[in-house]
């Protein structure tokens, strides 16, 4: 081969070489871009506004369409939820269908009566520590039995079989403030008090909670879920 057909080879391959440089240099600022673009639920007042959003539509009976199994490998590898929910074991309530929500967006704890528990804490901290939740929203119900046997214990010392008087005991510093207040409806007054006093039982929580609140990296809010309509109701 001529020395001249390797030099132009040569030659040939290095303008080649160099404008694949040029092409992935000029890539580069707009993929780093997209990385560094902020996440729609970065901030905890986002992550509440997608909630409701989600909960919006969940009301209209608009629930986006999502093929279950898309993601799902993906999924196995780690996840980064959004959002906790502290709720109700009712069955009548599923977070992610209220908020419209896919797998992998939110963290839930349930319990009868959405109280927050030693086991229920700790896992709260860790979605908020660890995961990166922006948001917690500690979540009642309309006609809520845990609430409604705790009340009844508390006006008529009712004895409950196994470890229900145990779940009742817990949950009687959120329900009795709602008996020592005048007015009708009791057992949706009692439900709200009980939100409350979790919410700020959350707020104050240390070491975790507590900080992150004070630092603006997480809030933690409470609602009510009506049973009949699907709307939640923040409180």
């Amino acid at each position: 081969m001529c020395n001249a057909c390797v030099d132009n080879g040569l030659s040939r391959r290095k303008l080649f070489q160099g404008g694949l440089g040029l092409l992935a240099a000029a890539a580069l600022p707009t993929a780093a871009s997209a990385q560094a673009a902020p996440n729609p639920t970065d901030t905890p007042d986002a992550a509440l506004d997608k909630l409701m959003q989600g909960n919006a539509r969940y009301i209209r009976n608009e629930l986006r369409e999502r093929d279950f199994s898309a993601g799902r490998v993906a999924r196995s590898q780690g996840q980064s939820p959004f959002a906790a929910i502290l709720g109700c074991a009712d069955s009548r309530i599923a977070p992610e269908l209220a908020f419209d929500q896919g797998p992998g967006n939110l963290f839930v704890v349930r319990v009868a009566g959405n109280f927050v528990t030693p086991d229920g804490l700790a896992s709260l901290e860790y979605g908020a520590a660890v995961l990166g939740t922006k948001v917690i929203l500690v979540l009642g119900h309309s006609n809520c039995g845990a609430v409604n046997a705790t009340i009844g214990a508390l006006q008529k010392g009712n004895d409950l079989p196994g470890h229900i008087g145990d779940l009742v005991r817990a949950m009687k510093p959120g329900v009795e403030p709602a008996l020592k207040e005048t007015g009708d409806d009791l057992p949706q007054r009692a439900v709200i008090a009980n939100v409350r006093h979790n919410v700020q039982a959350l707020q104050e929580s240390q070491p975790i909670l507590a900080s992150m609140v004070a630092g603006g990296k997480l809030k933690v809010v409470g609602g009510v879920y009506d049973l009949a309509t699907g709307k939640v109701e923040l409180i």
